[in-house]
């Protein structure tokens, strides 16, 4: 399908230019038939004008629709279509319009609106594809009372599905079959959805503290029921924590998750009838990790926590995003904390953060968590929204208690269900129901960039006082002299003595309010150590003149999880960036032994400190993290210091990761449990410094472990750490790799994990081997899993993506220029590689500018990459 590529005429939307539509649709009619020569679909629409807002003719949103007839009240009537518009003038306050068009669902390589995959047709209308099935006001603020009756030919097609609940079926004398389906709650179009095609069904039902029964049903591709026991699981799990935690039931009599293994996105929360990416339903022992089940947990918790938190309050338009993102991204990380383990959940939930969110920050996507303008929409599902605007979620909690948080969900539900809302009503039920002033606090919304807070301590002996002086500043605040205010950020501060012991009374949250602000704490006998920014209470760079000695004790002696590993990484973080800028002077790093200390203690107190919990305390800070601390980035020096560090820990403590690999060899059935991952994650990390030491035993143990591991999580890890063997010949990694494909070539899943594996390997030869992989038959070009799982995580491949000859950027250019026209969503994803290219020396620059306008110049390109790739070179 060729998309939109009037790019260069692209509108920016801007949320200042936001106006109520001029008109209302009460309800609507679907007749949708599917049949091989396209699907016609008929669409009965009772509008009624707007009486808020002046008199305009009724405009509608399309993308390629071949219009056949447009009625009013049943008689034919003038209109004016356009490629994306249909007006129609000189209407009655009150009617119905009636049009029917033909599309080509089969011809939609973009996946959005109605699309062909293998198993039958799906839906993605999230943001704007409801435009490319029909007609309409396709924008979040027009709710309407969907009913919709779907065609399709029985035999081929028997899973007939819609929103709401199924009210009447049927057969036609020509093979076809009828399914009519009807949602009783008002919704905006972007959460319709329709399936037709032939798979198996999962049923279970739920019991809702009220006593209603729910229907529930999870459907997949024939044949693989037997990988759905856990994501029937997780809804349930979740259905129960929502009513516990925030008092919500299910509304629904039906709650039904279809999977679909061609999906733009993770996962989508359309009314009653989610559809899924495959990757976030699919799982059993021998075919995903301890990830992949903990994922599937988050999402499917995610999409159904979004029925009250995004469905039974929407958004008023786009810019509303992280309204319903932000806030459910928080939620489904409270339920994965509860679910899991709380510890260990906040550190990945960082790492996550400082990996994707802090450089785009930093970069030319830069925006609030609620923009105010855009070309594309969808180049806005961004980290941004979604972890960052989670993050603003969990201040406000931070600010005003757990409690108080509570009582002001049941006040925004209360004021505003059925609604399409802003940012403002969320923040001003909260205001109401804790009395707190969050005047200051939607700073966060309107701003972009990451606050940087600077923290002085100074001690006095004379008067017993410790006093922590905190200064904040934001690059990104580029309007500071029109906005001159601060944000108001939550800082969590503890003071441990010398001895390691946590001072009584010192536990407390600083309202950081002003651009400099000091705190007093009274009663201090001595010089304390400050644990700074616990649990990461905001979303901020923190500045403190740590010394190794002071994070040393609290790596060790911390009673705050996550600020026990921040100071691991601050340790690891340091030493790897003075040996980054050591090997690019050509001398020789420096490790001192009181880091190779600290991490044998770590390993020597698994038992009391949690297997996941050491096993995330001995991973290294990731190269893309490390990259956004260096003014000019080094990606060969920064590769090599960091790989030098893995061995120099593997070399001087490879008696202890031998003994624990061994002592957590435990032959017990798999469990995806929060214990028993923490330990095959620990092991796993013992496996991969183990490997570092280039000996050829620990690369045959690497190998009998993935022979004869009975879980993915184990086989997989082996395998990962054979894939960066960089000695050659290594045989157990070719093997492991061929024997890998052979094995589960028929499980697309796990040969996405084979992909990967591959284009994130830091072998010098990982081009070569990337750019062979697009011709073989394991890699599809039109499947955005595929896409994701080669070349965009090849694009985050720091030390290869940024090779110093170019090699990586025309690759990545090639690939955009090659798909923007059949799926510009996925085209602008891979293009968001090169956000940080003007970090880098002057020569890689020049390459990266080269390849950023050969895709900027390239004739009718997609307004998705359009807007990305501009930004880039802006």
């Amino acid at each position: 399908m060729k998309t939109d590529t009037a790019a260069t005429t692209a509108p920016t939307i801007r949320l200042q230019d936001y106006t109520p539509p001029a008109w209302w649709i009460d309800t609507v009619n679907l007749d949708i038939v599917i049949a091989d020569t396209g699907t016609t679909v008929t669409a009965r629409l009772a509008l009624r004008r707007n009486a808020d807002q002046p008199r305009q003719p009724l405009v509608l949103d399309g993308a390629e629709l071949d219009t056949l007839s447009v009625t009013v009240d049943g008689q034919p009537t003038p209109f004016l279509a356009t490629p994306d518009t249909l007006t129609v003038e000189q209407l009655p306050d009150t009617c119905t319009l009636t049009t029917v068009v033909r599309i080509q669902p089969d011809q939609n390589t973009c996946l959005s609106g109605l699309y062909r995959s293998k198993d039958g047709y799906f839906t993605q209308c999230e943001a704007q594809g409801f435009r490319r099935i029909t007609w309409f006001l396709d924008r979040p603020d027009v709710m309407s009372v969907y009913t919709v009756t779907l065609h399709a030919d029985k035999a081929r097609f028997p899973v007939l599905l819609a929103n709401g609940n199924p009210v009447a079926a049927g057969e036609h004398t020509d093979g076809t079959h009828w399914a009519t389906w009807q949602d009783p709650f008002k919704k905006p179009c972007y959460l319709f959805a329709v399936v037709a095609g032939k798979l198996d069904v999962l049923k279970d039902t739920f019991r809702t503290a009220s006593g209603r029964e729910v229907q529930l049903a999870i459907y997949v591709e024939p044949g693989k029921l037997d990988q759905c026991p856990h994501a029937m699981a997780a809804l349930k799990k979740s259905m129960q924590w929502d009513e516990e935690r925030f008092g919500l039931e299910c509304d629904l009599d039906h709650y039904m998750i279809v999977a679909v293994g061609d999906f733009n996105m993770g996962a989508m929360e359309n009314k009653g009838l989610n559809i899924f990416n495959t990757k976030y339903v699919l799982a059993r022992p021998d075919v995903a990790t301890d990830v992949d089940f903990e994922n599937i947990d988050r999402v499917v918790a995610h999409e159904y926590f979004h029925n009250w938190t995004g469905n039974r309050v929407t958004c008023r338009e786009w810019f509303q995003l992280s309204l319903k993102e932000g806030l459910t991204v928080f939620r489904d990380q409270e339920f994965g904390a509860d679910l899991h383990n709380r510890q260990t959940a906040r550190i990945r939930e960082v790492r996550t953060l400082r990996a994707a969110q802090f450089p785009e920050d930093a970069g030319p996507m830069a925006h609030p968590i609620r923009p105010e303008s855009y070309i594309e929409i969808n180049n806005f599902y961004t980290a941004t929204v979604y972890e960052k605007g989670a993050e603003v979620i969990r201040m406000i909690q931070t600010l005003i208690g757990r409690d108080a948080f509570r009582a002001g969900m049941d006040e925004y539900f209360r004021r505003h269900d059925g609604q399409a809302v802003t940012c403002e009503d969320f923040v001003a039920a909260m205001a109401a129901a804790s009395g707190f002033d969050f005047s200051q606090f939607m700073r966060w919304y309107k701003q972009p960039g990451t606050p940087r807070v600077t923290v002085d301590g100074h001690f006095d002996a004379e008067s017993r006082s410790y006093t922590l002086t905190c200064t904040q500043t934001n690059p990104k605040a580029s309007d500071a002299a029109n906005n001159p205010a601060p944000y108001l950020i939550p800082l969590r501060v503890a003071l441990f003595s010398e001895a390691g012991t946590l001072l009584p009374g010192s536990e407390r949250t600083l309202h950081l309010s002003a651009h400099s602000q000091s705190f007093v704490f009274d009663h201090i006998d001595a010089e304390p150590i400050p644990s700074l920014l616990r649990d990461f209470s905001a979303p901020v760079y923190l500045d403190f003149d740590y010394t190794p000695d002071q994070l040393t004790l609290l790596l060790a002696h911390e009673s705050d999880p996550f600020n026990a590993w921040d100071a691991g990484q601050r340790l690891a973080t340091r030493l790897i960036l003075d040996a980054a800028e050591a090997i690019a002077a050509g001398r020789a790093p420096h490790w001192p032994e009181a880091f190779v200390a600290a991490c044998r203690r770590l390993l020597q107190t698994q038992a009391e400190r949690g297997s996941a919990f050491v096993a995330e305390a001995l991973t290294l800070p990731g190269e893309g993290t490390l990259a956004e601390l260096m003014p000019v980035v080094d990606p060969d020096a920064l590769h090599a210091a960091r790989n030098a560090l893995r061995r120099h820990l593997a070399e001087q403590l490879e008696g202890e990761f031998a003994g624990l690999y061994a002592a957590l060899t435990v032959a017990e059935p798999y469990a995806p449990s929060a214990e028993q991952a923490g330990r095959r994650a620990l092991r796993n990390v013992c496996l991969a410094y183990l490997l570092e030491t280039d000996a050829d035993a620990y690369r045959q143990l690497a190998a009998t472990q993935f022979r004869t591991a009975d879980n993915m999580t184990d086989q997989f890890a082996a395998l990962a750490a054979l894939a960066n063997v960089t000695t050659d010949p290594c045989p157990q990694r070719e093997q492991a790799l061929a024997d890998f494909y052979t094995r589960w070539q028929h499980e697309a899943l796990v040969v996405d994990k084979w992909l990967q594996v591959q284009s994130t390997s830091r072998r010098a030869d990982t081009l070569s081997t990337v750019r062979a992989l697009t011709a073989h038959p394991a890699f599809d070009a039109g499947n955005p899993n595929k896409i994701y799982a080669l070349i965009r995580a090849f694009g985050a491949n720091l030390v290869r993506f940024h090779a110093a000859d170019g090699s990586g950027y025309a690759f990545m250019a090639e690939r955009v220029l090659d798909l923007q026209d059949k799926n510009p969503q996925v085209a602008s994803r891979l293009a968001r590689s090169f956000d940080r290219w003007k970090q880098f020396d002057t020569g890689r620059q020049a390459h990266a500018r080269a390849a950023l306008e050969r895709i900027c110049n390239h004739p009718g390109l997609a307004r998705d990459v359009l807007e990305v790739v501009s930004r880039a070179l802006g």
